[in-house]
């Protein structure tokens, strides 16, 4: 299996005191800021032991979910796509996020999604030059199609996954990541779309689907601790799995992969 493109930065944002007041719908009660931090620490920690440079932007008490900076931008090879989140309370989370890539991605590079479009970059998923877009609660058609005629002009290719009939799915990677070459995982709600046909999908668990929100770093695959037959699944496909705790994250919609931006 080939490995997806070495990534060597990333940018996150620690959890504000407010952060129990952010959305959430996953009905596990409010979490528990201090772990939140120690979790994300740790977080961050296995970034850098893979290998990347990871830049902290301070906790921004405006936007008690600011800390899942992923949502905010989509960062390619060739340029970076502010995204305009579905959540009208997270859409000022964007412009701080601009400002911190700007040391890494001159303006010209960037662009934006606009009204009436809406777009949460944890509904795009890259694997090998092919972006899956999710159209969900919080991504629209016009959004999407906006993302699908950037990447095209950028000459990658995309398909759209909509997935707002499948329950339990906030975003496409809520139930999905691409593992490196052909391999993805997903959850059996999305295994047999027709958008995955031709790739090799390893199912997720039934029981297991938070654990469909891994994320591939180089040689390691970030996984959330607690659901032993997907990191069983992993290794046995010849991955390097590094479980991490993230149950605080996960009481306020969140997972691995919308904690930082990586590139």
């Amino acid at each position: 299996m080939s490995a997806p493109a070495k990534f060597t930065r990333a940018l996150v944002r620690l959890p504000d005191d407010n952060f129990a007041d952010g959305l959430t719908a996953s009905c596990l009660g409010p979490p528990n800021v201090a772990q939140a931090r120690a979790q994300h620490a740790n977080y961050v920690w296995a970034l850098e032991a893979c290998g990347l440079t990871v830049t902290r932007l301070e906790p921004d008490s405006r936007h008690p979910d600011g800390t899942f900076v992923e949502d905010t931008a989509l960062v390619t090879t060739r340029g970076v796509l502010l995204t305009r989140p579905g959540a009208e309370s997270r859409r000022g989370e964007v412009a701080a996020i601009a400002h911190a890539l700007e040391e890494c991605f001159p303006a010209a590079e960037t662009e934006t999604i606009h009204a009436p479009g809406t777009l949460d970059a944890g509904d795009v998923g890259e694997a090998d030059g092919h972006f899956f877009i999710g159209i969900s609660a919080r991504t629209n058609v016009a959004g999407a199609q906006q993302l699908a005629l950037w990447l095209a002009a950028r000459g990658f290719t995309s398909t759209t996954v909509d997935i707002r009939a499948l329950p339990g799915l906030l975003h496409l990677k809520s139930g999905f990541a691409h593992l490196g070459g052909r391999q993805l995982a997903a959850v059996g709600a999305l295994a047999a779309h027709p958008a995955l046909h031709g790739w090799d999908v390893l199912l997720v668990p039934p029981g297991e689907d938070y654990a469909a929100n891994c994320v591939r770093v180089n040689d390691v695959v970030l996984v959330p601790a607690g659901f032993p037959q997907t990191s069983a699944l992993l290794r046995a496909a010849g991955l390097r799995v590094v479980e991490l705790d993230v149950s605080e994250f996960r009481k306020m919609d969140g997972g691995l992969s919308c904690l930082s931006l990586r590139w």
